[in-house]
């Protein structure tokens, strides 16, 4: 079944720190099954407070989505992200 991790930037605290991440986030999918489906477009808000931005990635199970995001390759760069800003990360499983 496929899963989705969906990130919502809520605020920057860091950009260069951001940056950092930015350029080193891509690495860390190689070897991993994921389709990245939408990464900071355009968006129209319909409830509640709107998110500096969003991402959403897809993998084929959770298992995948798991294995990508605890890798200890991820783990060290999201570290650079933890510091630039406030994220939500939620993993949704799909139907």
């Amino acid at each position: 079944m496929p899963t989705y991790i969906v990130f919502t930037k809520e605020s920057t605290q860091a950009q260069d720190e951001l940056d950092i991440y930015q350029s080193e986030v891509g690495e860390t999918f190689k070897g991993h099954p994921v389709k990245i489906l939408a990464a900071y477009g355009p968006q129209q808000v319909l409830e509640g407070d709107a998110p500096e931005g969003v991402v959403i990635v897809e993998f084929p199970s959770t298992e995948t989505a798991r294995a990508w995001y605890d890798s200890p390759a991820y783990q060290e760069v999201a570290q650079h992200r933890f510091k630039g800003a406030k994220y939500r990360a939620v993993l949704v499983e799909g139907v």
